[in-house]
């Protein structure tokens, strides 16, 4: 969906690949028991839209600031491989759809510590 009314953090592919991994999560969520949706299914669909959110949030503020945002942005993409490999463990998600969670979050990580590194350099 491309806009003519857009923010410059949506061109950062890292926040690009967030935002599609948030809407794996909500697709594979569909597939969980009715008992996990305060439980597992709340906090995975949670964390899961937190990446992209922290991204949004801190990019309209000073470097500090928005290091601060990626790298809650980074913790919650952590949270995502547990939150990934409880929803394998209780079956709800397949293993290859587990192996594709965690190739998303491994790359989404490395773009943000990169991101992140970038800014450190820039204001040292």
């Amino acid at each position: 969906m491309k806009s003519q009314y857009h923010f410059n953090f949506e061109e950062l592919i890292v926040y690009q690949k967030a935002i599609k991994y948030g809407e794996l999560v909500h697709k594979q969520l569909n597939n969980f028991t009715k008992i996990e949706d305060y439980r597992l299914s709340f906090q995975f669909a949670r964390v899961a839209d937190s990446v992209a959110f922290n991204i949004a949030e801190g990019s309209g503020s000073s470097d500090a600031s928005f290091l601060n945002y990626l790298k809650i942005a980074r913790d919650s993409s952590r949270e995502c491989m547990a939150a990934t490999t409880k929803a394998y463990l209780r079956n709800y998600i397949t293993y290859k759809e587990s192996e594709n969670n965690w190739s998303l979050l491994v790359e989404i990580n490395k773009m943000l510590s990169a991101l992140m590194k970038h800014l450190k350099d820039k204001n040292t």
